[in-house]
């Protein structure tokens, strides 16, 4: 149902999914989600905030799910559980801003409200004014003699998502944008001093998805992750964006240099696979079928190498050797948290290099029609996003980033790579022979 500013409807589902969309292309400006959680009219701490920075409400209400990339458009979603709203909450206010530019140069901005359940539509407000605004809110939920409904607002700010942000209350810290590094984008040639003897053969028929890992013994288990952040902080509201004419970023130039660096994968299938006689759409993910792994190629300053991934139960560790940790092994992408990694930054001196990648486990023959993002958050410090590009190859494997250890500082490279292995190498030796790691792989499985 589209709505006239003003206007309100009621939501008569239980659980509800927040869709913004726009028209992307060139110059225009990367538009992000936020939910506000308010009691008569202001935040109770600055965790009501709910957007990139700060993705999930502790109440467990709200969880910002992030950008989806579709063709010549984008959307970025917000989960709602209206039944586990807290009872004095009175409103959820949901804004837009616009990085690096104002909501006049984004065409086709909407937001639609969504029965988590079943996809309808509930609600929908096409923004037709905007101009020199750098943050808008587009509506807000809220609760009415017990029923909750949403009302289209289409108020615009021209001080960004931090002018809302204080409006409503909250503490805002932001620090200056990081600029992006001068580190040389090519990947490093192969070493000559890599070993240089034949991989073990793949098996020519395996009787199931089966993929290489290395000979190496297995790592020790992962110990207690890195302290969080000491709660009542200012929220940060800075972040950077990887693309191809900026595809790298120094994590010490924005105060990256201790803590912990997580990875997040998340993925979306769209359009319909060729061949297939159905359409493939989030309940593909949600059934299960489309089955991604996050993996880590790493060399560390001491000579050893090896991978981190869930074949071989090859998770890592965050305290030992190699500082690297995958979280564990998830089926769903954009249905749930995605495939996590977590780096070690007060081991930066141990690291040298790492190759962060995805596989195909199963569920796809390619990357063609899957909608991935990726996000770096350090601990302290911007989170660092970008999306891959459209798969037009046969690709089963994708190079995401490279870490590179230049002198005690981590320089992040976007490189969404996709690769094509030859017939009988197996993704993961594709990318050892892309990157120069020259390991000996031999068979295994999950």
């Amino acid at each position: 149902m589209t709505m006239r500013k003003g206007t309100n409807v009621p939501l008569p589902a239980p659980a509800v999914r927040v869709e913004l969309g726009w028209r992307t292309g060139p110059g225009v400006p990367d538009v992000d989600a936020s939910a506000v959680l308010l009691v008569s009219g202001k935040v109770r701490s600055d965790a009501d905030l709910v957007f990139y920075n700060q993705p999930r409400h502790a109440a467990g209400a709200v969880r910002h799910e992030g950008k989806r990339p579709d063709g010549a458009a984008v959307t970025d979603g917000l989960a709602v559980d209206l039944d586990a709203v807290e009872p004095e909450v009175e409103q959820i206010v949901i804004a837009a801003s616009a990085d690096s530019g104002t909501f006049g140069q984004v065409p086709g901005l909407y937001v639609r409200v969504l029965d988590a359940a079943g996809g309808t539509e509930l609600a929908r407000f096409d923004v037709e004014d905007a101009g020199v605004e750098t943050a808008f809110v587009l509506g807000e939920i809220y609760r009415r003699q017990g029923i909750w409904k949403f009302r289209a607002v289409g108020q615009g700010y021209d001080r960004g998502l931090a002018g809302l942000a204080t409006d409503f209350g909250i503490s805002v810290d932001e620090p200056e944008p990081a600029s992006a590094s001068t580190a040389p984008t090519a990947p490093p040639a192969p070493m000559p001093s890599a070993p240089t003897a034949p991989a073990a053969p793949m098996p020519s028929a395996p009787t199931a998805p089966a993929a290489p890992m290395p000979s190496a013994p297995a790592p020790p288990p992962a110990p207690t992750a890195p302290a969080a952040p000491q709660p009542g902080a200012p929220v940060q509201l800075s972040k950077v964006t990887l693309t191809k004419e900026a595809p790298s970023v120094s994590l010490r130039k924005q105060g990256g240099t201790s803590g912990s660096l997580h990875v997040n994968l998340n993925w979306e299938v769209h359009k319909q696979f060729k061949g297939w006689g159905r359409k493939i759409g989030r309940a593909m993910a949600m059934h299960s079928d489309l089955d991604l792994d996050l993996c880590a190629l790493f060399e560390l300053a001491d000579g050893q190498k090896g991978v981190v991934q869930a074949l071989g139960n090859s998770f890592g560790s965050l305290n030992q050797p190699p500082f690297i940790h995958l979280d564990g092994d998830d089926r769903t992408g954009a249905v749930s948290s995605g495939e996590n990694l977590t780096v070690n930054l007060d081991h930066i001196k141990d690291l040298k290099r790492v190759v962060i990648f995805v596989t195909i486990y199963e569920g796809a023959r390619s990357f063609a029609n899957l909608n991935a993002t990726v996000t770096l958050k350090p601990q302290h410090g911007a989170p660092i996003d970008f999306s891959l590009d459209e798969c037009t190859v046969p690709s089963t494997v994708c190079a995401l980033a490279l870490i590179t250890n230049q002198g005690g500082d981590l320089v992040i490279q976007r490189e969404a790579r996709y690769l094509v292995p030859e017939r009988g190498v197996s993704p993961q030796r594709t990318v050892d022979y892309a990157y120069g790691w020259g390991m000996q792989w031999t068979p295994g499985r999950k």
